[in-house]
C-alpha cells in the first residue's frame, strides 16, 4: 500500500471478548503505537495515534462480549495491515475502500473472505471478482426505487444476528453440525446482504 492511500472500513462485523481486546491493546502497543483507552459500562474506546491523526476504535458491548462498529479512514499503512489482518483472523465482515489517485477499489469481505472486488475510475464501474450469483441490473434496479429493497436489508440483518446467536450457542455447546448449518446460512444471508446494499 502505498503511504498516501486512504483507505476505509465500513459496516465492520468483528466480535471480541475483553481479553481478546485487550491483547490487541498490547499488539498495537508492540507496533509501537501510542495510545491510550476508555471505558463505561456500553463503549470501550481504543484510541491510536497515527502521525497527526487520532483513530478511535469503537467497541460497542453486547450479549457476549463485545463488537466493533463505526467507520473507519485510515491513512497509515502499517495499522490497515493490522486491520485487515484482523478481519482475517476474526473471520469477521467487512466493506473496505481503497482510494488510489482517481481509482476506487472496493472489497466486499464475508468471513474473513473478499466475496466482491469492484473497480470505479470516474463514472466506470467494473466488477472484478464475485462469489457466488449476481442480480440482474433490473432486479436491482427494481429493489432500488421500491421500498421493499431497505425493508428486505432490515429483515437479513435481523435474521444474521439471530443466526450469529444460534451460531454462539452452537459453539457453547460443541454442536459441530449446528455451527456448520448456521455457517451455511450465514454465507447465504450475507451474500444477499451484500447484493442488496451494493
Amino acid at each position: 500500500m502505498n503511504k498516501n492511500d486512504e483507505v476505509e472500513y465500513c459496516n465492520l462485523e468483528l466480535r471480541f471478548d475483553r481479553q481478546h481486546i485487550q491483547e490487541l491493546i498490547k499488539d498495537l502497543i508492540k507496533e509501537g503505537y501510542s495510545l491510550y483507552w476508555s471505558e463505561n459500562e456500553s463503549v470501550f474506546l481504543i484510541s491510536v495515534r497515527t502521525g497527526r491523526k487520532l483513530v478511535k476504535l469503537r467497541f460497542q458491548q453486547i450479549k457476549d462480549g463485545y463488537k466493533l462498529v463505526g467507520d473507519y479512514m485510515i491513512r497509515d499503512a502499517r495499522l490497515s495491515e493490522w486491520m485487515e489482518k484482523l478481519i482475517g483472523d476474526m473471520r469477521g465482515h467487512a466493506v473496505v475502500k481503497r482510494f488510489r489517485d482517481r481509482q476506487i477499489i472496493i472489497e466486499n469481505i464475508l468471513f474473513g473472505e473478499v466475496i466482491r472486488l469492484v473497480e470505479i475510475s470516474g463514472y466506470q464501474q467494473r466488477v472484478l471478482y464475485q462469489k457466488g450469483p449476481l442480480l440482474s441490473d433490473q432486479e436491482l434496479t427494481k429493489l432500488f426505487y421500491s421500498g421493499e429493497g431497505e425493508e428486505r436489508i432490515q429483515q437479513r440483518r435481523v435474521e444474521v444476528d439471530e443466526e450469529l446467536d444460534r451460531m454462539s450457542e452452537a459453539l457453547r455447546s460443541e454442536d459441530p453440525a449446528q455451527v456448520e448449518a448456521s455457517r451455511a446460512k450465514l454465507a447465504k444471508l450475507a451474500r444477499e446482504l451484500n447484493m442488496l446494499e451494493w
